[in-house]
């Protein structure tokens, strides 16, 4: 007779820099339901017996050992991708600003011989990564002059970004913090000590209604210290939401356990930012555990990034926010790639996005519409842009222009009531 998959994570270690092992008991086994249980591609287990062929179906299921496991060097990758020589030098020479680390999950999502996919572009480096361009800095948003105290950057007057790891259990190659993800100097920055300092700022600054806990990945860590993090927050009286931001349902959907889900819904209103990039990043696993968290009443929203070669068309974008919103993730941020240290083969003009945004206003529900912004270098904050709808005025009207390109115009006089 077939053994049952067990439903929940045996112990596995987690990498340096993750969080102390916590051990989680095994449940005792019970029958499969497909609410319960993470599905498996044939996809995925041809992957598996090929890349791991001593690993079993509960082992990959398994966040920890998916983390245990994550490709983090050019030997392990060269047995999953044909490299290109381009990939092969990124990798073994010049050491660029970001490490390299796949989970196995998503490495399985990778194209074997095919450079140009873009779920592989994402996550391989290439020499490009090297080239500084115009504009460019280590810390273009300056967070750190709006860094009041270790691991906070207050920059809005109402909220804040909690930044409460440095790690990430995959790294993207344009990522906006990449001078401290994957810093080992920084990781061990980010302690009890440390959080309770940046709580303690909290706490003493009642201006503050908002925090958005990130990092690196805030999932990456044990469900210990991301409940205690939640708990000292909720406590604070002048705090009315917390959002967390990661990618970890895109790049490691067996995190979202039921335990963990169970443990964030006690931390209501809290809402969840996050990253996705492609649809072909919706699969039957990130769809599962999008759901999980759906039915758990946490607002899903999504936040993606406009990358030259990889989702810069329309048909992409329609692609992706349609999926989302099938799987309850509502498209919230599109942003313009942020001009960090080696991002220059990644960028697009900023016109690209707005005719982006144009080609989706008005051909698909404003639900699949996300707002298009800027970051702005230099600490400026998100600035938002639209397509140029505002035509002009006269002493009676506005005259606007729609998805059609037709100008209409509305009456622009107060109309003051009859005495």
């Amino acid at each position: 007779m077939k053994k049952m998959a067990r439903t929940s994570e045996e112990e596995v270690p987690l990498p340096s820099g993750v969080g102390s092992t916590v051990v989680v008991p095994i449940t005792p086994l019970i029958p499969p339901k497909q609410s319960l249980l993470f599905p498996l591609s044939p996809q995925v287990r041809a992957f598996l017996q090929a890349h791991f062929p001593t690993a079993e179906e509960k082992d990959w299921v398994n966040w920890k050992w998916q983390l245990s496991h994550s490709i983090t060097n050019v030997a392990q990758l060269t047995r999953i991708v044909d490299l290109t020589d381009d990939e092969l030098r990124a990798i073994s020479g010049e050491r660029g600003v970001l490490p390299l680390r796949i989970t196995p999950y998503y490495a399985s999502l990778l194209s074997k011989s095919d450079p140009s996919q873009p779920l592989r572009r994402c996550v391989i480096p290439v020499t490009a990564e090297h080239h500084r361009c115009f504009g460019e800095a280590d810390d273009p948003l300056l967070e750190e002059n709006d860094s009041p105290v270790p691991g906070i950057v207050h920059r809005y007057p109402d909220r804040v970004l909690f930044l409460a790891t440095g790690f990430c259990s995959t790294y993207c190659r344009y990522c906006t913090r990449s001078r401290m993800v994957g810093d080992a100097n920084r990781i061990h920055q980010f302690s009890t000590a440390v959080w309770n300092e940046a709580i303690a700022y909290i706490e003493q600054t009642p201006a503050i209604r908002d925090v958005l806990v990130s990092g690196g990945d805030p999932l990456t860590m044990p469900d210990s210290k991301i409940e205690y993090l939640l708990a000292r927050l909720r406590r604070i009286p002048h705090i009315e939401i917390i959002r967390i931001g990661t990618k970890v349902p895109v790049v490691l959907p067996q995190r979202i356990t039921l335990k963990l889900v169970n443990m964030l819904k006690k931390y209501h209103p809290l809402f969840m930012s996050i990253h996705f990039t492609h649809p072909d990043e919706i699969t039957p696993e990130v769809s599962h555990a999008c759901t999980r968290l759906a039915d758990a009443g946490i607002p899903l929203g999504s936040q993606t990034v406009l990358l030259k070669g990889i989702n810069d068309s329309v048909e992409t974008m329609r692609t992706l926010f349609h999926g989302l919103l099938k799987i309850r993730v509502r498209p919230y941020y599109l942003y313009q790639c942020d001009p960090i240290l080696g991002s220059g083969h990644f960028r697009t003009t900023v016109e690209r996005g707005l005719e982006i945004i144009r080609g989706l206003r008005g051909h698909t529900s404003g639900y699949a519409v996300p707002q298009f912004v800027v970051d702005a270098p230099g600490g400026g904050g998100k600035i938002p842009l639209l397509p140029d709808y505002w035509q002009g005025r006269d002493t009676a009207y506005i005259y606007l222009k729609n998805y059609e390109n037709k100008v209409f115009c509305y009456p622009n006089i107060q109309c003051e009531a009859p005495h």
